[in-house]
């Protein structure tokens, strides 16, 4: 691991370079892990970025379980009031809340790796394994491109996607992420907009399926962006998305009310080509420690948010990614 300041002139060569290679951060963007592009499947690390919904073979595979153990509804709704109450005094619009949630499962954390479907796919041997269907920022042609994920639903509930895009509190949520995005990509590109407003993609799991609301937001860079690949990485971390707005406050009532170290969760991974990169936000996540396994999950709470929902929403996002995802 690196820090950031000597992560940010180590990409900065190697973009002027156009030396491929892969990476991930923690939450803060504070310690970095980077290796050359063929050393990407070392015992270092393992990062998979799948282009397809192609169905994975599990059929000689015991199937995955997972058995939950989240906090008590009392400690969450205790964490809840006080961001509602900074939310009420001005200090943020919007805070993801997230917990560590015990978990059970049958499997190590490699084979989930090897049996997992998903966009962004990160193994870390003895410390944990990402699954996540969230683009970071990506870039084509001197253009990138962020996509905020705000807003979950069960699939099986009648109506759930006129449900979900017509909820006053998720359509604020998610302009107000929108937004953000919007700022953050300002600091680095031109021609900001927002090319694509509150899609719908659909996750499936062995458990339930599930509904998630995303936007594109994209800008123009510069010519030969590259030579600052690590100005341009660490001027937009932490992602809004599983952060808040305003950021640099809401990162401070994040680190408050929390009662764990996120560390490496919702940190960034991703991979650059030598002229393109594309990296995702590292949710669904599963760490260990010792012997035990916990699930950080969690969701963006406003001023209108139900208690009651926000809790079964981060016990929703607890599952095992094991059928096809959505390509974008």
């Amino acid at each position: 691991m690196i820090p950031k300041h000597e992560a940010i002139s180590l990409l900065n060569k190697i973009g002027k370079d156009q030396t491929p290679f892969s990476f991930y951060c923690d939450f803060l963007g504070e310690k970095w892990n980077i290796e050359a592009f063929e050393k990407k499947n070392s015992n270092n690390f393992k990062l998979s970025i799948s282009r397809t919904n192609a169905q994975q073979s599990i059929i000689d595979s015991e199937p995955l379980t997972v058995e939950k153990n989240p906090i008590t509804y009392k400690d969450f709704k205790k964490a809840f009031d006080q961001v509602v109450h900074q939310i009420n005094i001005g200090n943020s619009f919007l805070t993801n809340l997230t917990f560590s949630t015990s978990i059970n499962i049958n499997s190590t954390l490699e084979e989930i790796f090897k049996l997992s479907n998903a966009r962004y796919k990160l193994y870390v041997p003895g410390q944990f394994v990402v699954f996540s269907p969230e683009t970071f920022v990506k870039t084509l042609d001197n253009w990138i491109y962020s996509y905020p994920m705000k807003g979950t639903i069960d699939s099986s509930i009648p109506d759930a996607e006129q449900i979900i895009l017509n909820d006053p509190k998720e359509t604020a949520e998610h302009i107000t992420i929108v937004d953000l995005i919007r700022n953050d990509l300002s600091q680095i590109a031109s021609e900001v907009s927002v090319s694509k407003f509150r899609y719908v993609e659909e996750i499936r799991t062995r458990e339930k399926n599930l509904l998630q609301v995303s936007s594109e937001v994209k800008g123009k860079l510069k010519v030969k962006w590259q030579e600052s690949l690590g100005d341009v990485l660490t001027k937009l971390i932490p992602a809004g998305s599983i952060s808040g707005a305003p950021k640099p406050e809401t990162l401070r009532i994040i680190q408050e009310v929390e009662n764990y170290n996120r560390e490496f969760y919702t940190g960034i991974c991703g991979h650059f080509d030598g002229e393109n990169l594309d990296t995702g936000v590292m949710i669904r996540f599963i760490k260990q420690e010792a012997n035990q396994f916990f699930y950080c999950s969690g969701g963006g709470i406003t001023s209108f948010s139900d208690p009651t929902k926000e809790y079964q929403e981060m016990i929703d996002k607890i599952y095992l990614p094991l059928e096809s995802q959505p390509t974008r």
